[in-house]
């Protein structure tokens, strides 16, 4: 891997596939003091729902860094999930419904949507259990028809479910239900750095999917290959409210020692220069 030149008193450079030319095509170094909203949006549905743990609380901007904290109360758990677009299942009819309604929610442009090249995030995982992390791409029209070069493929760039410095690579793809379809890499120890930060990296070719970690290629699949633009998200989610108990958060949540935080020095996406 090569690091990328980047603009004068950038503090830390990304770490790029070797043997190719790389220009920066998006970025957010979470230099202000709050979230930019022209950037991200927060993910507060699930299929129309209104999925309780997503909150557009807990996200605090400061000295360069991403929070997104852990929220309890009163017993209960909340996470921010961050997006940069939509997929258009999870569009509300109703912002406070329980289920599908109807009419659902006007279609809106994403923030920011890209195919192919190099995605890279720079962050420390979490330190208390029963909580998880991810930096993936999606779809807004994943599942809509059986063929994932058109509908796309959910990209799990990383993802952190236990605290052992374990985490996997995962795709998706054929939507959610009896149709989909998965691949993963099982789990890849992460050798702790010093500053307890890493780095996180796809790269999304017209023919295969590479997956880096702190600069070291960790998984590389030949398919299925979206050929349509997706969003990034960068999610934390609860445990146990997905599992039959929409109410109740998992015995491990429950175990969480506040504050914790996922935190996110920088996001960045590189396309091959020609």
């Amino acid at each position: 891997m090569s690091a990328c030149d980047l603009s004068a008193g950038e503090p830390v450079k990304s770490q790029l596939p070797e043997g190719k030319r790389w220009k920066q095509v998006w970025s957010d170094e979470f230099d202000g003091t709050e979230l930019d909203r022209t950037k991200w949006d927060f993910r507060l549905h699930i299929m129309q729902t209104r999925h309780q743990t997503f909150t557009t609380d807990g996200v605090v901007v400061k000295e360069g860094l991403l929070h997104l904290n852990l929220v309890e109360k009163d017993g209960q758990y909340y996470s921010p999930h961050l997006q940069t677009g939509r997929n258009f299942l999870d569009r509300p009819g109703d912002p406070y419904s329980n289920g599908m309604t109807w009419p659902i929610a006007k279609i809106e442009p994403p923030l920011f949507a890209h195919r192919y090249g190099y995605y890279e995030i720079r962050c420390q995982l979490q330190k208390q259990p029963g909580w998880w992390s991810a930096f993936w791409l999606q779809s807004p029209t994943i599942g809509a028809n059986l063929d994932p070069a058109v509908s796309g493929v959910e990209l799990d760039i990383m993802e952190n479910f236990t605290r052992d410095n374990r985490i996997s690579h995962n795709i998706h793809w054929n939507g959610y239900g009896k149709d989909h379809k998965s691949k993963g890499s099982g789990n890849r120890k992460v050798e702790e750095t010093p500053d307890r930060f890493h780095t996180f990296g796809l790269h999304w070719t017209r023919t295969h999917y590479v997956f880096y970690v702190d600069g070291k290629e960790s998984w590389r699949v030949d398919g299925p290959v979206s050929h349509t633009e997706q969003f990034i998200l960068v999610s934390t989610e609860c445990g146990g409210y997905r599992n039959g108990r929409r109410d109740q958060p998992s015995e491990e949540m429950k175990k969480a020692v506040l504050p914790d935080a996922f935190v996110v020095d920088y996001v960045r996406v590189f396309d091959e220069a020609e």
